[in-house]
């Protein structure tokens, strides 16, 4: 029997007191929300919690997940040479406890973006298509299915 592959991964909207939204820039995909893949024997917010600090330097705690997310197409990674496998994501809603705005080897910049203007700033079609589901967020979760590559194409939307 042939196991199944797949990357799993986090990202986090973290909002602050005053509203504002974290955003960090990568060199790829440009300006984001945090997140990045669960690593082996890692809980899904024990990753999150990780992942944002050592993107933008912000403590955080993990409010609710709002949406999951699968990115069933196959497409090269930025090395030209591996196949990335199907994608599962899992998205929640975090709050600022504390730390300093910061960089890392992953991200460029990081900035507090008010959350009407976060759109204005990322470019990335899949993510933009995300957050714009934490906007409408009616306390149901989000499940989506898209592909990325040769072009973003949402393939299925609705609550669960």
């Amino acid at each position: 029997m042939h196991m199944p592959t797949h990357i799993v991964a986090v990202g986090g909207i973290v909002e602050d007191r005053n509203g504002n939204i974290l955003l960090v820039k990568t060199v790829h995909r440009g300006w984001e929300y945090p997140g990045g893949q669960v690593e082996v024997g890692e809980n899904l917010t024990d990753a999150l919690i990780r992942e944002i600090k050592e993107e933008s330097g912000i403590d955080t705690e993990v409010s609710q997940m709002i949406g999951v997310y699968s990115n069933t197409g196959k497409y090269m990674w930025h090395d030209g040479e591996t196949e990335v496998p199907t994608k599962v994501m899992f998205d929640f809603i975090c709050h600022d406890i504390g730390g300093e705005l910061g960089v890392s080897e992953e991200t460029t910049g990081s900035m507090w973006v008010k959350r009407d203007n976060v759109l204005n700033f990322i470019e990335t079609p899949a993510l933009r298509t995300r957050f714009q589901s934490y906007l409408d967020f009616s306390g149901k979760l989000n499940y989506m299915e898209y592909v990325t590559k040769p072009f973003f194409k949402l393939k299925e939307k609705r609550t669960v």
